[in-house]
């Protein structure tokens, strides 16, 4: 197979990347390196099976660039991060928008089978233990930068089911809860690679609002081979699926979970939402998927603990 990955000099492309070139397959990459570095993809520059384009997926022509010979595409090309999507909310919204409908477009022409990534942000505040694929979407207002991610995500849904359901385009959508794992930086807003960053150097973890927010860690190694499995089967297109892990934690707790693992002296420090992210910022309290769907479609059950990840990002910070 030959696969078009957008987004995949970024963290979670990168290492889908390697993992279907390691199954034998072949793969373009198309990214514009805004976020991804080509650094990610240093032990697949070689491979005689990969090609790097880069371009930004706004760009109709930079995308028919990497079509021929496509058998699948993995749209996770998209502006992430809040700090992202604060300082540049317009150009974040006109990548996520207009860069999925060029996708979409793209693979209806070229008759090939699309994985749209989504996120877990498209449920807004809604605390419900249990995030469902089919639960409602709470929102705040569309005037507050902070949920303009979510609401385009949102549309990016409603345009991949719209082209299967009008078009017979084969789509999958997958909703990632907090994916963290190697390469993956805190610069864009990333609490794991931060608060690791910060306790190796002996700097106060910056634990923003209260520290009682609870959110659930997963694995890239986990995440990835599900991508591909849910883009493989036929009997998933179609259809929305969570993937996330159920490990719960608040941030306070995972902020001294990272300063037992790194052996640090570092202290935590709170910092209040409107310091760190200006006035206004609305944060949501919980969010815990259920995964259930992707368990009876692919058999998807993550193996690797919080333990894990943060032990795996402060070995790639070390090195």
């Amino acid at each position: 197979m030959r696969y078009l990955i957008t987004g995949g000099a970024g963290f979670i492309g990168s290492h889908l990347t390697e993992h279907l070139l390691g199954l034998g397959h072949e793969v373009v990459a198309l990214d514009n390196l805004s976020t991804g570095t080509l650094d990610n993809l240093a032990g697949v520059s070689g491979h005689a099976g990969f090609r790097f384009v880069r371009g930004s997926v706004t760009d109709p022509a930079s995308v028919e660039s990497c079509m021929a010979g496509i058998d699948a595409v993995f749209h996770l090309a998209a502006a992430v991060g809040v700090f992202t999507i604060l300082d540049k909310t317009m150009d974040s919204l006109r990548t996520n928008l207009h860069g999925t409908e060029n996708l979409l477009d793209a693979a209806l022409r070229h008759d090939v089978p699309i994985l749209v990534a989504s996120t877990s942000e498209i449920y807004g505040k809604n605390t419900a233990s249990g995030l469902t694929e089919d639960a409602d979407r709470i929102i705040g207002s569309p005037l507050k930068n902070r949920w303009s991610y979510a609401e385009a995500k949102a549309l990016d849904e409603t345009f991949a089911h719209l082209y299967a359901v009008e078009h017979g385009l084969r789509t999958v959508i997958v909703r990632p809860f907090n994916t963290v794992g190697p390469r993956q930086t805190g610069r864009y807003g990333m609490v794991i690679p931060r608060f690791v960053t910060q306790a190796l150097a002996g700097e106060p973890l910056t634990v923003f609002g209260d520290g009682q927010q609870t959110r659930c860690f997963c694995h890239v190694h986990d995440v990835v081979p599900a991508l591909v499995a849910l883009l493989s089967d036929e009997s998933a297109y179609g259809k929305v699926f969570n993937l996330g892990s159920t490990e719960q934690t608040t941030i306070s707790q995972l902020a001294e979970r990272v300063i037992t693992k790194t052996g640090s002296a570092s202290s935590i420090a709170k910092v209040p939402y409107e310091e760190a992210y200006g006035e206004g910022y609305e944060d949501m309290q919980r969010r815990i998927p259920d995964c259930t769907r992707a368990y009876e479609q692919i058999g998807f059950s993550p193996t690797r603990t919080l333990d894990d990840i943060i032990a795996a990002v402060v070995a790639d910070r070390r090195s």
